[in-house]
């Protein structure tokens, strides 16, 4: 479990805040409706709020970026997250690892097996999944390196976010015990799959239709894959 405040920087010559560096914190931490005591977000028109309380990152996924980024140090909430899930306990669900219908090398991709809705049991309180990340130019400012933004996107390792729906403490080492799935359930991995398709055919129409169902899934969202659907030449009614 990890938090920050905002800090400034100093990046390509000018000075920026921004909430993307994290420390792993110990003990019992009290998550709210906003995010976790002790952590904040810089820029408020993009990050946090009621749809991004908490953003999550698999365990997993370091493996490969220390693969693909050698000799770089990788401590714990280097991505942001605040919650690094480790997803090899009973509570997360299982499934093959892909993104974009191709396999993810290195181990499971909880990315594959989250959907939208899944709500979530996690020491005291519940939360319910929202959206992947999508990552900004700060992203590349932790790292050093413009380019992250891009290589993150496109290695299909974005993790996602939650909204709390029962405020409550939460603490390192809890399980997160999947509570109900959502009916019209699409996988974290098909939306970001979705938003970087070129062309929608028919078997994406078909999904898309399906997350405009979930009650959880941003407004924003919901009116980006509307105007996607309106460019591909179809209804873009949710019933």
């Amino acid at each position: 479990m990890n938090t920050g405040m905002p800090r400034e920087v100093s990046w390509h010559g000018r000075l920026m805040t921004t909430g993307i560096f994290k420390e792993p914190v110990k003990g019992r931490v009290a998550l709210r409706k906003l995010n976790l005591d002790g952590d904040r977000q810089a820029d408020l028109t993009v990050h946090g709020g009621e749809y991004k309380a908490v953003y999550c990152y698999p365990l997993a996924h370091y493996d490969y970026w220390k693969k693909e980024l050698p000799g770089r140090e990788l401590p714990m909430g280097m991505f942001g997250e605040n919650f690094t899930m480790d997803d090899g306990g009973p509570g997360l669900p299982g499934g093959p690892a892909t993104a974009g219908g191709q396999a993810l090398p290195g181990g499971q991709g909880l990315e594959e097996s989250v959907h939208l809705g899944d709500r979530f049991s996690v020491g005291t309180a519940e939360v319910v999944v929202t959206q992947p990340r999508l990552p900004c130019y700060k992203l590349g400012v932790r790292f050093g390196a413009d380019d992250m933004v891009k290589r993150f996107l496109a290695s299909g390792r974005t993790g996602f976010y939650v909204m709390v729906v029962r405020e409550g403490e939460v603490g390192a080492g809890d399980e997160l015990k999947l509570m109900t799935r959502e009916p019209n359930a699409v996988a974290v991995s098909e939306i970001t799959r979705l938003y970087v398709a070129k062309r929608y055919r028919d078997a994406e129409i078909a999904v898309v239709r399906r997350a405009l169902q979930v009650p959880e899934l941003p407004e924003s969202w919901k009116e980006y894959f509307r105007e996607r659907l309106r460019q591909a030449g179809t209804d873009s009614t949710e019933e």
